[in-house]
């Protein structure tokens, strides 16, 4: 019999193991049951938090800025870099993870160090840049990371307008003449897992502006001030697919740096490397922390699957939890997902305990799949 060649391409469990550790766990479990199984792993990621950290683990060379963080203080970020393409994460600068505690700042959060991170990448010879965006902490449009890369906001007095989404009320004109000429020859890919516009019932602050802090006062400020800002830079691109992601810096993107919308997993499946990975492989693992109805709208799970099973190639999950159904589970290319709650129900112990559970769960597909 054929030696089975298992393909580990996991997304993080958020909050209680990185998408290295996944397969790291996954890999452990398999080879304990099955000694002789060929594992290969390729985190993946779908271009939000932890994007850069799978471009790393796929080969990529980790490199660090010091950036201007959402609230205004110095953070320190990190992107990735393999010859002339690199792979820049927003959330790096200006995630949620660098609010402290209970802190938040819904109307001035800004951008500006997602901006500083990209001008790092072109300084390192970039030509090609994906921009993975997702966690982020602002609702500014992206005009922060226009302005570090040469824009200029202006209210009515001629001054720069205020920081974060609030500041946008005030706009009177923009001035994009002083854009860094080197974005003009790069490709910059804009890879988000959602589609949303940039405003509206849709639109960035009514769908993720409560993760943030925001009140329905901020809420209803934001979409007015985003509204008014893209009637100033260009109305037609706020409605386009990517828009809203991350506060609205998608839109930032596509209406002033030239970025090319592509779903997050895409991208990345294909900066990863995982064409040729999935054809060395006879079973392919998947999974992230919990799997739901949000996964099946291009997150890594659907991604994988769906490209393993465009190849003939059985599909498996792993999850902390699990919210689908079997028949959505194979709707969406996936024989059989295993979850961590089966073993242990308590979440906040399935979180502390989760790598030596997923250990167990992979045990149980090496019985399943490869005996």
């Amino acid at each position: 019999m054929e030696t089975a060649r298992v393909l580990v391409a996991a997304d993080k469990f958020k909050g209680s193991l990185t998408a290295v550790q996944v397969a790291e766990r996954v890999t452990a479990g398999l080879r304990r049951v099955a000694p002789g199984v060929r594992v290969e792993t390729l985190p993946v990621a779908d271009g939000g938090d932890g994007t850069v950290a799978a471009a790393v683990a796929a080969g990529f060379e980790r490199r660090e800025a010091r950036v201007t963080g959402p609230l205004g203080d110095p953070v320190t970020a990190a992107y990735a870099v393999r010859d002339t393409t690199a792979v820049v994460e927003m959330a790096e600068a200006s995630g949620l993870q660098h609010l402290p505690a209970g802190v938040f700042a819904p109307l001035t959060a800004t951008t500006y160090g997602s901006g500083e991170l990209l001008l790092a990448a072109l300084e390192a010879g970039a030509r090609t840049i994906v921009f993975g965006v997702g966690g982020s902490a602002t609702t500014d449009g992206g005009a922060g990371m226009l302005a570090a890369l040469g824009a200029r906001f202006l209210d009515a007095d001629g001054k720069p307008v205020g920081p974060g989404g609030g500041g946008l009320a005030d706009l009177a004109t923009a001035d994009l003449t002083g854009l860094d000429p080197r974005l003009g020859a790069v490709d910059l890919i804009l890879a988000s897992d959602v589609d949303n516009p940039l405003t509206g019932p849709k639109g960035a602050p009514e769908v993720y502006g409560r993760q943030k802090g925001a009140t329905e006062d901020d809420i209803a400020v934001l979409d007015a001030a985003l509204a008014h800002y893209a009637s100033v830079l260009g109305p037609e691109q706020a409605q386009l697919p990517g828009a809203g992601a991350a506060g609205g810096i998608g839109y930032g993107a596509l209406v002033a740096l030239g970025a090319r919308f592509r779903p997050g997993i895409e991208v990345m499946l294909d900066v990863l490397g995982f064409a040729p990975a999935l054809a060395r492989a006879t079973l392919v693992v998947t999974g992230e922390g919990s799997l739901d109805e949000q996964t099946l709208h291009g997150k890594a799970p659907a991604g994988v699957a769906a490209a393993a099973r465009a190849a003939g190639i059985e599909v498996v999950a792993v999850c902390g939890r699990l919210a689908l159904t079997p028949e959505a589970l194979g709707r969406a290319g996936i024989r059989r997902a295993y979850a961590l709650t089966e073993l242990e129900p308590d979440p906040a112990v399935c979180m502390a305990e989760a790598g030596p559970l997923l250990e167990r769960v992979a045990e149980s597909i090496a019985r399943d799949f490869l005996r």
